[in-house]
């Protein structure tokens, strides 16, 4: 076992985990917090994203010792952050979300994409989105809420005239 230390939600934590430990296991066995989502265990669907060091990543294929002395926030840690109540209120209006199982992941994947790129198009979206699968909805409600949150949450962005090349 080894021990390690990170800022986990805003709170300093110590854990001890075994070397080969994965961060969602950490997460979900270790902290109790079970909004991050394991479905693939190998990096392809998205349902673990969380942000480490500010930065969207899956938490499936992170070790848990490669987190001592960083930054993790998961879903329970965007509770009362202003970005998140917009984001979560169009993923509700555009009716992006059915079964619930990639929620978090795709939540935590649409904050990264509008931090990235604050006036993102639907090509864009559905790129930064390749890794974040969804059986239910069909991405279409899931791109609209993306779209009008970062609409509304960088309106300087989105009032910008965009440059087009000719085709």
């Amino acid at each position: 076992m080894m021990s390690i230390t990170l800022m986990l939600n805003g709170e300093e934590t110590v854990q001890s985990v075994e070397p080969r430990a994965i961060l969602a296991d950490l997460l979900r066995e270790g902290c109790g917090l079970t909004g991050t989502h394991l479905g693939c265990e190998h990096g392809a669907c998205g349902a673990c994203t969380v942000a480490l060091d500010g930065m969207a990543v899956r938490a499936c294929v992170v070790l848990a010792v490669m987190c001592d002395g960083r930054t993790v926030e998961t879903i329970e840690g965007t509770r009362g952050d202003p970005v998140m109540d917009v984001i979560r209120r169009h993923f509700h209006e555009h009716h992006a979300l059915q079964c619930g199982f990639c929620t978090p992941g795709m939540l935590m994947m649409a904050r990264d994409i509008i931090a990235r790129h604050p006036c993102p198009d639907e090509a864009l979206i559905r790129a930064q989105l390749s890794g974040q699968v969804c059986r239910c909805t069909g991405y279409m409600g899931i791109v609209a809420a993306i779209r009008a949150a970062a609409a509304e949450l960088h309106p300087e962005a989105a009032a910008r005239p965009t440059l087009t090349r000719n085709a």
